[in-house]
């Protein structure tokens, strides 16, 4: 089964974005992702419809960040690509006749249904910020001091 990691690969583009200085356009964006500049202007446009990033068009133009990194989490960022389906489990069939079925179900709903609060809670805990922060943390940790164009 394929894994959705559009909230995965947004925050890697973001983190990029907030340490450098010039926009990143759709094709710089899609090399780094290995996908396509269409598939790129088409998940940013989710980012900048939330007020995250903004477009330019034209020479000098592209995508940067239009937001404070300490006031955006992880879960607004999920939000803005999409909220895509947290777990790819589930049951059967939503309504079973078999009683057993129907225990099944209830059990695996309630797991599901708790799992997914963990989660959208702990999403919503932690800011871009805080990721930008650890991020700059373990380069200085694994490569001493960074400049701006060592970073990709």
């Amino acid at each position: 089964m394929r894994t959705d990691s559009r909230l995965s690969r947004m925050l890697h583009v973001l983190l990029h974005m907030a340490r450098h200085e010039r926009p990143a356009t759709s094709e710089t964006i899609a090399r780094m992702l290995g996908t396509n500049p269409v598939v790129v202007r088409r998940t940013m446009a989710g980012l900048r419809d939330a007020g995250y990033v903004r477009s330019e068009k034209g020479h000098g133009g592209g995508w940067s960040i239009a937001c404070d990194l300490s006031q955006v989490s992880l879960l607004d960022i999920h939000r803005a690509v999409g909220g895509p389906t947290l777990f790819a489990i589930g049951n059967e069939s939503d309504n079973p006749a078999c009683a057993v079925a129907q225990v099944v179900n209830i059990a695996i709903d309630d797991a599901l249904r708790e799992a997914e609060a963990l989660l959208l809670d702990r999403l919503g805990a932690v800011s871009l910020a805080e990721l930008a922060t650890a991020f700059d943390a373990r380069c200085q940790k694994t490569l001493g001091p960074v400049s701006q164009s060592d970073e990709d």
